[in-house]
């Protein structure tokens, strides 16, 4: 244990707090797709609601 540098240590524990950021970024890149997708969703309903109501209008 007391031939190992302790900058070998502080350089294991970067790598393994950047895994930890990279990973959380990605979970938070994933959930602002997802509620984009879900704002987009919706207003692409709505649309096609409003041209539904439009064609029974025009019946």
């Amino acid at each position: 244990m007391s031939s190992i540098p302790i900058w070998v240590f502080a350089v294991i524990l970067l790598i393994f707090l950047s895994g930890y950021m990279a990973i959380r970024a990605f979970l938070a890149e994933k959930k602002l797709d997802r509620q984009f997708i879900e704002r987009e969703g919706k207003i692409y309903m709505e649309r096609i609601q409003e041209e539904r109501m439009k064609r029974r209008e025009q019946e």
